[in-house]
């Protein structure tokens, strides 16, 4: 990337530009600088460059261009580019949506990745801000080490997704993402404010006292309403915690719950067993929970690599023994310490599917979708029975799946979760072939049904195979969203598969 210095040249007899102090000249300043950074801003690849999903990769796209700006000015620069060009843009972090968010067709692509750096922290408030490239390894790193040197307790993240690490701050506040807490909303909790670009070039801040509606709009918006260049985070003391582990079944799960609650527990889930052939089908399951502990020295010790792909083979090929180690793993667990913090952090591997195809060369080529659909805490059971019934009927691989809690958001204006839910994580394996996929579609619809028939929901991240109907019942605000959508863009510069996919569905086209 070419660097251009803005600072002016003088001689004796030159007019400095700084004295220019007039309308005209910040007028021609505004013009020129956007401008010269169009210069600067240059493809990170060639043009006309296949994109997908790192997780399913059912999501190929071909973009015009990639561009990997480092700054807001260079974003800035991008949508003027955009717009001199007539192409719509879209926007990506680490890829791991599934339903087509971060790609558009023929788009001038925004990888996010290189504005990736850490800002500030505020220790009297408690607040970070950061680049909206950053990862959280990198995130958590910077923030060790902007401590105070006296600070015994320190500012960390409150949550994060936890079945990866190398995913952006951006992403997660574009989907609205949560973690393992108990009694949290969604991260829209844990963001202070954003700095967005908008479809005009223009900078605007966005929070719960400026720019209120399009704050609402943004996080859990997808990309649609500009592109963020910077988080402002709320942070929360680290903490020392210990897992207990219990290996048992869903009964009483909600009470359960409540009760690690009461009793000062932090994070937990419950990992169920995908074995079909077993009577403990999505019954039994991995109960793991974190309470404060005074043990000053984290112990936290997981699986290497090697052994999570042995783990994720088995899931693969012979489950019955899957299901078996990672519950002996699991309990091997108990009683462990992990900083509030680093209890979130898991391994994976992006390239698994090579891995797999390396080691079961009979395995159909394909790969893991996942699903997330809530149901109330007190329909959870009737919903798991009824689930292991389809599942086992159509024949669906369940290869990996977990239940957590959130509480509700009152923030957003696309809230997934529209009231307190237990949520339900399904990774089913799907079969790369035209019949393998309208299978899988078919599975994750029911899914979706019978998590609105016991009046849930589900999240739009993963796939865009829900049917209107649907989307309808889930989120019935969701025409307004689109129309919002071109309130606020009226030219629809930002774009995705995904948007494209559901305003054609609502006839939403100019």
């Amino acid at each position: 990337m070419h660097a251009i210095s803005l600072a002016p040249t003088f001689s004796s007899d030159m007019i400095p530009v700084y004295s220019m102090n007039t309308p005209f000249t910040h007028r021609l300043l505004s013009l020129l600088i956007p401008a010269l950074l169009w210069l600067s801003v240059q493809p990170s690849q060639a043009q006309n460059v296949t994109l997908n999903d790192v997780h399913s990769r059912l999501n190929p796209t071909s973009v015009a261009e990639v561009l990997k700006p480092t700054s807001t000015d260079e974003v800035i620069a991008a949508i003027h580019r955009a717009k001199a060009t007539g192409k719509s843009i879209s926007i990506a972090g680490s890829r791991h949506a599934m339903g087509g968010q971060q790609f558009a067709a023929d788009a001038l692509h925004l990888d996010m990745t290189s504005m990736d750096q850490f800002l500030s922290l505020d220790p009297k408030l408690g607040l970070a801000r950061a680049q909206a490239g950053i990862t959280w390894p990198k995130l958590l790193k910077a923030l060790e080490a902007a401590q105070p040197p006296d600070n015994s307790a320190p500012w960390t993240i409150t949550q994060k997704q936890t079945g990866a690490d190398e995913l952006t701050l951006g992403g997660a506040v574009s989907t609205n993402i949560h973690g393992r807490g108990l009694t949290w909303q969604p991260f829209v909790q844990d963001i202070e404010s954003l700095t967005l670009v908008n479809a005009s070039g223009e900078t605007q801040t966005l929070s719960r006292t400026q720019n209120r509606e399009l704050f609402s709009l943004v996080i859990g918006g997808y990309g649609l309403f500009g592109v963020i260049t910077e988080v402002e985070l709320r942070l929360r003391l680290r903490q020392n915690l210990e897992r207990i582990v219990e290996i048992g079944p869903i009964t009483n799960l909600q009470q359960r719950i409540a009760q690690r609650i009461q009793d000062g527990y932090l994070l937990g889930d419950f990992q169920f067993c995908p074995d079909e052939t077993s009577l403990n089908f999505l019954n039994e399951g991995v109960f793991a929970c974190y309470r404060p502990t005074t043990q000053s020295a984290p112990s936290k010790s997981n699986l290497n690599p090697a052994a999570w792909n042995r783990l994720l083979i088995n899931a693969h090929s012979n489950r019955t023994q899957g299901w078996l180690d990672y519950t002996t793993y699991y309990q091997t667990t108990h009683g462990q310490t992990y900083g509030s913090d680093q209890a979130q952090f898991n391994h994976y591997d992006p390239d698994y599917h090579t891995m797999l195809q390396k080691n079961l060369p009979d395995l159909a080529p394909g790969s893991l979708m996942i699903s997330e659909v809530y149901v109330p805490a007190q329909q959870l059971e009737d919903f798991m029975t009824a689930s292991a019934a389809d599942f086992r009927q159509h024949q669906t691989q369940v290869i990996y799946g977990t239940i957590r809690f959130i509480k509700r958001d009152d923030v957003t204006f696309l809230p997934w979760a529209s009231q307190d839910f237990a949520c339900i994580v399904f990774n089913l394996r799907v079969t790369h072939t035209e019949s393998g996929i309208a299978k899988a579609k078919g599975e994750f619809q029911r899914l979706i049904d019978r998590a609105l028939d016991r009046n849930g929901s589900f999240f739009l991240t993963y796939h865009r195979w829900a049917t209107k109907a649907q989307m309808i019942r889930a989120y019935p605000q969701f025409p307004e969203f689109l129309q919002l959508k071109k309130q606020h863009d009226p030219e629809e510069r930002f774009q995705s598969e995904w948007y494209r996919h559901w305003r054609n569905e609502f006839n939403a086209a100019n």
